[in-house]
């Protein structure tokens, strides 16, 4: 199913929904590191935020209870290039989109992680929304 990520200064991309099938707004922002999705995801101090991250393959090595910095996912929405389908590691006991899914969290990928960081660089963090194709508003 398609997704569509809108910045406030007008950029739309289009890509893949990835874990809720919903709509989420927050503060668009990015993450330099290549590991460490799941700390993110649960890192209160993103709470609110709708995160890029800027490694390109994102979910190869799963979820697990271990890694969870906090009770609960605290940010609004998850923006990659590429989700890794398969998990591959010992400790993973579910693929990031089941994680997703379960704790209603938007995510895209398939699009342009290098022009989202272009884009905050230039312009500084702005507003934005992750919806699934099926909100009609979105064209």
């Amino acid at each position: 199913m398609k997704a569509h990520l809108l910045l406030e200064n007008g950029e739309k991309l289009t890509g893949r929904l990835i874990g809720f099938d919903g709509i989420s707004t927050g503060e668009l922002v990015f993450h330099t590191g290549m590991t460490g999705y799941q700390e993110i995801i649960t890192d209160p101090s993103y709470c609110g935020q709708i995160v890029t991250m800027t490694y390109p393959h994102i979910g190869n090595y799963g979820v697990n209870k271990e890694d969870i910095e906090a009770s609960k996912p605290h940010l609004a929405g998850f923006v990659m290039r590429e989700y890794a389908q398969n998990p591959s590691n010992w400790r993973s006991t579910q693929s990031l989109m089941e994680y997703l899914k379960e704790n209603k969290i938007v995510g895209i990928d398939r699009v342009d992680t290098r022009k989202i960081t272009r884009i905050i660089r230039e312009k500084g963090s702005m507003k934005s929304v992750i919806a699934s194709e099926r909100f009609s508003w979105i064209k």
